[in-house]
């Protein structure tokens, strides 16, 4: 999907980086909903010889799309800050109610994934931030696909609040890596943590 050894090489470029959030170096991989967020970040964190993957959906609830940063901060950046092991609860989407628990441990380089992962109350913490290059409709449009028509009024109300949001707390502008959405492909390598908190357009 990426060049050869793209994500080896980018693991280590993480790894190399100076911890970001406590011992952690946190990274974000964020983009419109349906980009490939997921696919990525799991592959990346399989690179990084099993990173823990923190899923915002986890923490997001149909009521609250992108009220979660309370939730993000208490339960992951808070203990993992400490050195400690995380515990967040886990939002389940049908019953809709926080149903269990998932443990972060406080590795070396840790994922968020997510709409939102680099939103501007995280980017302190942030060792680094990836954006997913994929347009908002053909994301939309593949995800749409991906869950079926019964679930055309949620996206069409989560399209909504992800366009209000990025107006107002964008996050491309503070990528670092850019990646293609629809072909894994990593477009920009150069992680350097000292722009993460860049003007945005000085890229």
């Amino acid at each position: 999907m990426d060049h050869p050894d793209g994500l080896a090489a980018l693991a280590d470029q993480l790894g190399a980086l100076p911890p970001s959030c406590g011992p952690v170096r946190l990274v974000a991989v964020d983009g419109h909903a349906g980009s490939g967020k997921t696919t990525f970040a799991d592959r990346l964190a399989r690179a990084l010889g099993g990173a823990p993957v923190v899923h915002l959906d986890d923490l997001a609830t149909h009521e609250e799309l992108f009220e979660w940063t309370g939730r993000l901060r208490a339960q992951v950046l808070e203990p993992l800050a400490r050195g400690e092991r995380a515990s967040h609860q886990v939002y389940d989407w049908v019953s809709r109610r926080f149903a269990g628990a998932r443990e972060v441990a406080p590795a070396p380089v840790v994922l968020v994934e997510g709409v939102g992962a680099g939103r501007r109350a995280v980017r302190p913490l942030l060792a680094a931030l990836i954006w997913m290059e994929l347009p908002a409709e053909a994301a939309r449009a593949r995800g749409e696909l991906r869950d079926g028509p019964e679930l055309a009024a949620f996206w069409e109300r989560w399209s909504a609040a992800e366009a209000a949001h990025f107006a107002q707390d964008p996050s491309r502008p503070y990528a670092q890596l850019l990646v293609d959405g629809r072909t894994g492909r990593i477009t920009r390598t150069a992680v350097r943590r000292e722009v993460v908190d860049q003007v945005p357009g000085s890229n």
